[in-house]
């Protein structure tokens, strides 16, 4: 009622409003009642909730504006507010905030009409237990003003990191995935130590071509294909692509160029390595995991 009254005694004035509520249903406040309550001091609850708002809202701007109640409390926490659950979704509704929701994947994916007799070696398995065991590859596309940009990401299944990417304004493999698979070899040193290291895709034209497959042998990575038509058997790789439409590409209504849209992936792959909180890592970050997979593996190494 005194937040009702807030609002319209510029228009009405605090007496007209208190006698119009007076002769309801909904309650009585009298405009001596409306000026004490004005005038008592605010609570500890109110004052903290109003730092706490302005907080959230720093957070959630700083990451996208895509988490939701969950990942704003593990990220609130790792900021040093030691708030619950159930407040961070009370306030990020005060505060008028939420989480991005993903929408559907358009279909990318044209089959190749040669003869693909690569083996499916993950099978719909997409946990590995070592950076470098497994990496997942595909393509999506952004509509431009200018017609569309494509993308290709190369994501490690055991840290979730993005380890190669590309955009483009062409389809070719040359153009497109290769600069991705270039990318991710060139700097992850681990994937060319002769371990194994599979790299598994959809059966599109890119990933069957002469240039792609001879790049993976070149470097002994093992190609691993799902079935024709199946996004489950991709599915952490159209995960990657789904969270990326949802949480950039969304949250413009057109993007001018192919240009524009590879400055913001560029800046979106480092968050989503760095930043982003990854529930399906305990809410830590790509590199997070990886740098405490090579401690623990530096230190078994040293006590053998």
């Amino acid at each position: 009622m005194i937040r009702f009254i807030d609002e319209h005694k510029g228009q009405f004035g605090v007496e007209s409003i208190c006698r119009v509520l007076g002769a309801m249903e909904c309650g009585f406040i009298t405009s001596r009642g409306y000026r004490a309550a004005k005038a008592r001091p605010r609570c500890a609850r109110a004052i903290r909730d109003e730092v706490l708002i302005d907080e959230i809202r720093r957070v959630h701007q700083q990451n996208y504006g895509v988490y939701g109640q969950r990942k704003m409390w593990h990220a609130m926490r790792r900021e040093g507010w030691m708030i619950g659950r159930d407040q961070t979704a009370r306030l990020m509704k005060v505060a008028g905030l939420h989480g991005v929701r993903r929408g559907r994947r358009p279909f990318t994916t044209v089959a190749s009409k040669l003869p693909d007799h690569r083996p499916d070696l993950v099978e719909r398995d997409f946990h590995a237990m070592a950076p470098n065991e497994l990496w997942v590859a595909d393509i999506t596309y952004v509509r431009t003003v200018g017609g569309f940009a494509y993308t290709a990401f190369i994501t490690d299944a055991c840290t979730r990191k993005i380890v190669g990417w590309s955009v483009a304004s062409s389809l070719t493999t040359q153009a497109l995935p290769l600069i991705a698979l270039q990318q991710a070899i060139t700097t992850t040193p681990a994937a060319r130590q002769g371990g194994r290291l599979v790299h598994h895709s959809d059966r599109g034209v890119q990933y069957v071509s002469l240039a792609y497959t001879d790049t993976l042998a070149e470097h002994g990575v093992a190609p691993s294909v799902g079935t024709v038509g199946d996004s489950y058997d991709n599915a952490l790789a159209e995960t990657v692509n789904g969270l990326y439409k949802a949480e950039l590409i969304y949250s413009r209504t057109t993007w001018p160029s192919t240009s524009a849209v590879e400055l913001a992936t560029l800046e979106w792959v480092s968050w989503w390595n760095h930043q982003r909180l990854h529930e399906a890592l305990g809410y830590r970050t790509p590199v997070e995991v990886e740098a405490a997979y090579d401690q623990s593996h530096t230190s078994t190494l040293v006590t053998t």
